[in-house]
């Protein structure tokens, strides 16, 4: 199947709808699909104002069509709802095209606390792209639920894997250079340092050892002004950071507004557990309660500091097994039962 993927997420942008994107399409094309990635770095494109490390896409309309129609798909999938997006989505309507779409973020949340966007204008704005989407790939029913109480229609529960082999499995947590000269046990945080991440609600908390954070973003000098004793790592190529969650005693997962949450998973993958707040994406990840009814993988608390002191009595082993739970084939299959026939050819 030649597959057209439309993302205004693309490498060398660092953040989980990136990795999502690049582990899906190897996963489709190792299995014979042909896929075009359609990305900001085909165009012309402009740093994201207010949002350091994205790009997007200056007037792409013209020169995206005519790559569509050169690789002529079977389907068509538009991953975001950026510049990009909107282009295809503009083709699709004007050609008669059928398309897939999917929510891998929770943009008004973004624009609300960026902003001061109100909720109900972001998600209007979301409800009018994905109106004519054929399947909406939703990576959580708790989301999925939450769009449609929204008023949105054609959702598809989706998922998403992890590279096991990747982020190993350490018994131990290992010791880095990196680290180096750090009291445990070792908190780490991994993600975008933006506004919507809730990355004070970690900063902030009165933990035994030392906190770690791995990543780049708008608040990023703001808050390493405010907060000098803590490691700040910066971006991380991915082998380094494998190691970095290996070395960590427990991954703090602050944020309130995920669809899902690809870093948990590669951290559990590593062996360090998760703690987290109970809400969408560490809800699914985290859900799974064995005879004993205990959340394995991690722990979820509304006291982030009590998810904390949980997380690190949980096996390393049990957080593993809980990772190898989310296998990438079973989520690049469904991704192939939700597409559509382009009807374009």
């Amino acid at each position: 199947m030649k597959i057209a993927l439309v993302s205004d997420a693309w490498s060398p942008q660092v953040n989980g709808v990136v990795t999502t994107l690049i582990e899906l399409v190897q996963r489709l094309e190792g299995a014979g699909h042909e896929v075009l990635v359609i990305h900001p770095y085909l165009f012309d494109h402009r740093p994201c104002p207010g949002y350091q490390g994205i790009d997007l896409a200056v007037k792409p309309y013209q020169k995206l069509t005519e790559i569509l129609a050169d690789f002529n798909p079977d389907a068509l999938h538009l991953a975001t709802e950026g510049p990009l997006g909107w282009a295809a989505r503009k083709a699709a309507k004007k050609n008669n095209w059928s398309y897939t779409t999917a929510f891998h973020t929770k943009f008004p949340e973004i624009l609300k606390a960026a902003l001061k966007v109100p909720l109900f204008m972001g998600y209007a704005l979301m409800r009018h792209f994905h109106k004519h989407s054929q399947g909406v790939m939703v990576p959580t029913l708790g989301v999925l639920k939450m769009l449609e109480g929204r008023g949105f229609r054609n959702l598809r529960a989706w998922t998403h894997g992890v590279d096991t082999e990747l982020f190993q499995y350490q018994e131990r947590p290992l010791e880095l250079e990196q680290l180096s000269g750090l009291e445990r046990p070792i908190s780490l945080y991994v993600g975008r340092v933006s506004y919507e991440k809730n990355i004070k609600a970690f900063l902030n908390l009165n933990l035994k050892g030392s906190k770690v954070v791995c990543g780049v973003g708008p608040v990023l000098e703001d808050l390493k002004a405010s907060y000098d004793n803590v490691r700040w790592l910066g971006v991380l190529d991915r082998k380094t950071l494998a190691r970095v969650y290996g070395a960590a005693d427990v991954f703090v997962f602050s944020s309130l507004n995920e669809t899902f949450g690809l870093v948990m998973l590669e951290s559990m993958s590593t062996g360090t557990p998760v703690a987290a707040f109970p809400v969408d994406g560490p809800l699914q990840v985290l859900e799974k309660r064995d005879a004993l009814e205990r959340t394995l993988g991690g722990a979820m608390n509304d006291e982030l500091e009590t998810a904390v002191q949980e997380a690190l009595q949980i096996n390393r082993s049990e957080a593993r097994q809980r990772a190898l739970d989310f296998d990438w084939k079973r989520a690049s299959d469904l991704f192939l039962s939700y597409l559509v026939q382009s009807s374009k050819r």
